[in-house]
């Protein structure tokens, strides 16, 4: 039997238990601050100095050494190393880099990611570790997809989705498109689709298979059986 290719996209519910925080689960409020202000370009436009002090601060606890992968990154890790990094795709809504400190190698971040930082005029992108002062830095925005925005990577997205055997979902709501949308989109390619989260999403009914509990126990107990079930096909 040929390896499967699995794409699994992950939403927030697979970092909370790293102690990151999701504002949706805080009815539009992010650490605080309304998304509108901190999450959108006409928030940048009118007030930059605290969009930059806003992401400075999410940069700063990322860094923290209590902020860590937990199970369920790491089981997705291990399932690109068992298959391969051509059968086996991540797609984050999530702007933290736990799924490459957990040593996953093709991870694509269509909402951004939180330490890098690009160039308005010219596009480059930088990697970020430190605080960014706008009075010094006014070309400089965070490599972040702020809502109203169109995400990255969506026609490679579309091509793995098309080809893939199967499509995992992983702490995800249902409410932000296009993400919400994947699954439909899969299933219109035959593809088998399981969603992993914490409770039903807006488009648990979409879904052939669906497990409930936090991610860090349910996911890496997914994997092991998904990878015995492939091994037992194999011999």
């Amino acid at each position: 039997m040929a390896i499967p290719k699995i794409v699994v996209l992950t939403g927030a519910g697979i970092s909370a238990e790293s102690g990151l925080a999701t504002f949706r689960a805080q009815n539009g409020l992010w650490e605080g601050h309304n998304v509108n202000d901190v999450a959108t370009y006409e928030g940048y436009l009118r007030d930059p100095i605290l969009v930059h002090n806003f992401y400075n601060m999410l940069r700063n606890q990322l860094q923290q050494p209590t902020v860590k992968p937990n199970p369920a990154h790491l089981s997705l890790a291990e399932l690109e190393t068992k298959l391969g990094s051509d059968n086996v795709t991540i797609i984050t809504q999530n702007v933290d880099n736990l799924h490459e400190q957990a040593g996953s190698k093709n991870v694509l971040h269509m909402h951004g990611e939180l330490l890098k930082v690009r160039n308005e005029k010219t596009g480059q992108i930088f990697d970020c570790y430190q605080d960014i002062c706008y009075t010094d830095n006014k070309l400089i925005r965070p490599h972040i997809v702020w809502f109203g925005e169109i995400p990255l990577y969506m026609e490679q997205i579309y091509q793995q989705l098309a080809q893939a055997d199967y499509f995992i979902a992983i702490g995800t709501s249902g409410h932000v498109y296009p993400a919400a949308g994947f699954v439909q989109f899969a299933n219109e390619y035959g593809v088998k689709t399981i969603e992993l989260n914490l409770e039903p999403s807006l488009k648990e009914n979409q879904f052939s298979s669906k497990i409930y509990g936090p991610a860090s126990q349910i996911v890496p107990s997914f994997v092991a059986q998904l990878l015995a079930e492939l091994s037992a096909d194999k011999g």
